[in-house]
């Protein structure tokens, strides 16, 4: 069992930065991915950036450029530095883990951004 838990929303102003963390409970086996996610009002969740074992990084387009993803060096911890944040930013950020043997995933309880404009 693994358990996520987020941190470092909050509220901030557009062109304002903030930086989410992630901290991971639990044995998390390779191969694996950490990535976040967010989830608008009245919007379907969408993945932000994702950071797989092998060290590969993929970012949603609307983020690219903008937001940084990086992992500690024991993998249990995830952070996601987001810079330029704009209105559209705005959404509930959760954290996920998933082994990509088992497809077994976590998620964390969410922490909320807002940008105000």
């Amino acid at each position: 069992q693994v358990q996520l838990v987020e941190s470092g929303g909050g509220l901030v102003q557009a062109g304002g930065s903030l930086r989410l963390s992630c901290t991971a409970s639990g044995t998390i086996f390779r191969p694996n991915v950490m990535g976040w996610y967010r989830q608008a009002p009245g919007k379907e969740r969408e993945l932000v950036a994702v950071f797989f074992s092998s060290g590969v990084t993929k970012f949603a387009d609307s983020v690219e450029g903008r937001f940084t993803i990086s992992r500690g060096n024991a993998e249990d911890t995830l952070y996601l530095e987001m810079n330029s944040l704009k209105p559209e930013d705005t959404a509930v950020y959760y954290c996920n883990v998933r082994n990509l043997r088992s497809n077994l995933d976590y998620w964390g309880q969410g922490t909320q951004v807002t940008v105000s404009s």
